[in-house]
Formats: C-alpha cells, structure tokens, sequence
C-alpha cells in the first residue's frame, strides 16, 4: 500500500466508522426493540423466537446508519397466511405506528427512537437450502459472518461500504444492480483488506470466481460470482450488473491512481438551466424523445425491471424501423416517470427499399413479383444484384410518429407499463423536453454529462 493511498483510508475511516455514542445509542435502541420484540412473541398462539439480523447486528455499519432488523423466526410447519398474520400482530406490538409492506410476504417497517427498524418474519429452516421464503436465508448468513468477521475486518468493510456508496454502487435492489452488505462483508473475508480487494478488482476479469467455503462448482452467466457460503447453488452477486461491475473496476484503478476522500464522498446532484439543455440539443443535433408517463404504483424492486424491458422494447423497435438510437434512459419522479430514446435523424425518407427472393427461387420470385407487379403504389419490381426489389412508401417517416403509433404499444413491455400507456402518456421531444425542468434536472443533466 502506497503512503497517499494509506493516508486517505484512514481519513476514510473517520467518515465510515462510527462514533462510540453512536455505537451506544445503537445497542440500547436495539436492546429495547427485542425486548419488546420478545413480550410480542410471548402473546402469540405459536412458538417464535426474536433475532436481530443486519449490519447493525454484525457491526459492518456505516456510520449515520439509522437500520435495526428484527426477523421473527416461526415454524417451517407454519401455513403461510399464518406467518404473515403472526409476523404483522408482532410488527405492530413493537412499532404501533409502523406500516405494513410486502415483498414476498408483508412485514411491518417504522420509526423508534430515531432508528428506521423492520419487523420481518421468517420460517426458522434447519439450511438455507430448505428456505421457503427469500429472507429465510438471511439469518444464515448473519450466523457467517458474525462467527468469521472480528473488529478489524468490520472496518475494512466499512471502507469498502463507503467507497461503494461514493460511487453509487451499494445496495443490491433492482434499480442500483450492485453490491449487497453481505457480498461486501464476504470479499473483505476473502481478501482481508479494502485495499487488497480494490488492487484485485483493478486487474480483474470476467468471470471472477469467489467460493469462500469450496463448494461444488457451479455454472453461471454472471460477470462476479461470489458463492454463498450457506447455499451452493446460488451466487451472491447474481444482481450485480456488467455496468456496475465494470464501474466498480474503473472506479478502483482510479482510486488507486490518485488516491482522494472524494471517493468516500456523495457526489453533489448535477444542474442543467433551460438554456443549457437547448445548447446541448442544438450541439449534439441529434433527436431527442421523452415518453412521459405516470408513474406506477410499484415497489422499486418491480419498477426499474418493468421500466427496462419497456426501454430495450421501445429502443428496438425504434431501430428496426431505422431510427438508430444512440442512448435510451429512465428517470423517476414521485408523480411522472420519462423514458429517453436519442435517434441520430428524426425523419427518414419517404420511400424505402424492400429486398424480395432471388430471381431464380422460382415460387417466392414469382410471388413477389406478380404481388406487386401492377400496383401503382410501387416503384418496381426492379432486378438488382439477382433479386426482385421494389420501393414504397413508408408507412412512418419521423421517430415521434413512431412514438405517437400502435407500434409503440405493440413492442415488448413491463406488464404495468403497458398497462399505464394503454390509459395516456405524452410524448415531447427536443426543445419540449425543457418543461420537464425542474422535476428531473438532475436526470436530464446527468444525461448530458454522462460519467463512469
């Protein structure tokens, strides 16, 4: 480790570590909430017992960190709706003024003495390989990394947390794609230190190969794979993207070429004023289209895949009708969200050029060319290079014609989107984009200055 790179981790470390009245305020917070967690359980009809899971359980927390994580674990032979119903009667004992979301089952989420604390029930499986719901994992993991981490590498993941959160790449939900807590606390054990790890990433290439206990090799498609140490067939860092991945390892040579606090640090929201987004439009002559629409009811974790599938279908079909897109984006706002489709030409000819069958494959040569042989809408048929061509008219000449068609809908959609553009949406396009500032300034002016 250089001296500069040694020097800003540990300036680092006194904006990730917490400090000890934080520890402290932390530990009664929790110790009270499974108190009250354990006097819930006791009323129940069923046998349950109260764990508390999570960084702040496993001490990898990142200082300003305010999350408690309390899973009640009920009986594998529990029905379903059960575990639910027991699991809310629980959540809401403990926070009374808590709010029930649902992921695969629902859970109770709220504030207690300043800490944001969920109330999650869970089935208390013998292995993760028995699990029956996805947070039935999470208490094998707690129990890894709790009996295989000690102070000093819960530091060194707190360094990786920050440095990852400088660079918005922590947190595993679909709309980040990237590291989870627990991939970070399991490459620190791997690699022991947060510069260690950050030296490999700098050389690494796809596919890295991470199997912390030896289990049996498996075959996936991902860029990292990071075995689970509880369950072999799944790999940890399945929703890590390409993108994010590839981030990750620019951002670490970056690092350890010139060292600085900034990578610790969040990055101030990007500006752009009227007038500078028409100069950029007028600069990049280009087309650019934005497909409004409101925004669905949908958690995060449903929202951004939905979104995706609707942009690559919209940037599709775009192309295949000769609009070539040069980049596409989502944003998201409480109210309205905009898919962004840039097209190099906004308007295509009039006429377009319709290849049929080689002359001598006499049945679909002779079909082509007696379907079109006396209409008048045509030019053609003609011969070139051996075949029937004609040209006609083309049905759609402009990108927003497109936008504004029944090809749009008829593309490949997220259910809910679909659903959302069947009902209304509005497309603007190049200096009518203008009008969605302020709401997505900092959107449309991170679009224009795109970074790693």
């Amino acid at each position: 480790m250089t001296e500069d790179v040694a020097a800003v981790l540990d300036q680092a470390r006194e904006i990730v570590d917490p400090e000890p009245e934080e520890w402290e305020a932390l530990e009664e917070g929790a110790e009270e909430l499974i108190q009250r967690a354990q006097a819930a359980v006791s009323n129940l009809q069923v046998d349950a017992e109260v764990i508390r899971v999570g960084s702040t359980a496993r001490g990898t927390w990142l200082s300003g960190d305010r999350d408690i994580d309390l899973f009640i674990k009920f009986s594998p032979e529990l029905d379903r709706s059960e575990l639910a119903q027991y699991g809310l009667q629980v959540g809401h004992e403990v926070l009374p003024s808590g709010q029930e979301k649902y992921a695969e089952h629902p859970y109770v989420t709220g504030q207690w003495s300043g800490f944001d604390v969920d109330i999650v029930p869970c089935y208390a499986v013998d292995s993760a390989k028995d699990i029956q719901s996805a947070v039935d994992r999470t208490p094998f993991h707690n129990e890894y990394v709790k009996e295989n981490i000690n102070p000093t590498l819960a530091s060194e993941v707190r360094l990786l947390k920050g440095f990852c959160a400088g660079q918005e790449l922590y947190g595993s939900n679909l709309r980040t794609r990237g590291f989870s807590g627990y991939i970070l606390e399991l490459l620190i054990l791997e690699y022991r230190t947060a510069e260690k790890l950050l030296s490999a990433a700098a050389e690494w290439k796809p596919q890295v190969h991470i199997d912390p206990v030896g289990h049996a090799q498996e075959t996936f498609d991902d860029p990292l794979v990071v075995i689970d140490p509880t369950d072999p067939e799944r790999n940890v860092a399945a929703v890590l993207s390409e993108n994010n991945f590839a981030r990750f390892q620019h951002y670490a040579r970056e690092f350890l070429r010139s060292p600085e606090i900034g990578f610790f640090e969040s990055s101030a929201k990007q500006s752009i004023s009227k007038t500078e987004l028409n100069e950029e439009l007028a600069n990049r002559d280009t087309t650019l289209l934005a497909l409004v629409f409101e925004t669905p009811d949908l958690i995060e974790d449903d929202l951004y895949p939905q979104l995706r599938t609707s942009k690559q279908g919209i940037t599709e079909g775009l192309t295949r009708n000769g609009f070539d897109v040069l980049r596409s984006d989502i944003a998201v706002s409480e109210d309205q969200t905009l898919i962004l489709v840039e097209v190099d030409v906004e308007k295509r000819a009039a006429i377009q050029r319709h290849d049929g069958p080689p002359v001598h494959i006499k049945e679909h040569a002779e079909d082509f060319y007696n379907k079109y042989r006396d209409d008048g809408t045509v030019y053609g048929p003609f011969i070139e290079d051996g075949r029937y061509v004609i040209e006609r008219q083309r049905s759609i000449q402009t990108a927003k014609e497109w936008c504004d068609s029944q090809q749009l809908l008829n593309v490949h959609h997220g259910t809910r989107i679909k659903d959302i553009l069947e009902q209304n949406y509005e497309i603007k396009i190049n200096n009518e984009i203008q009008s969605l500032l302020p709401e997505f300034e900092a959107a449309l002016a991170e679009y224009f200055s795109p970074s790693p």
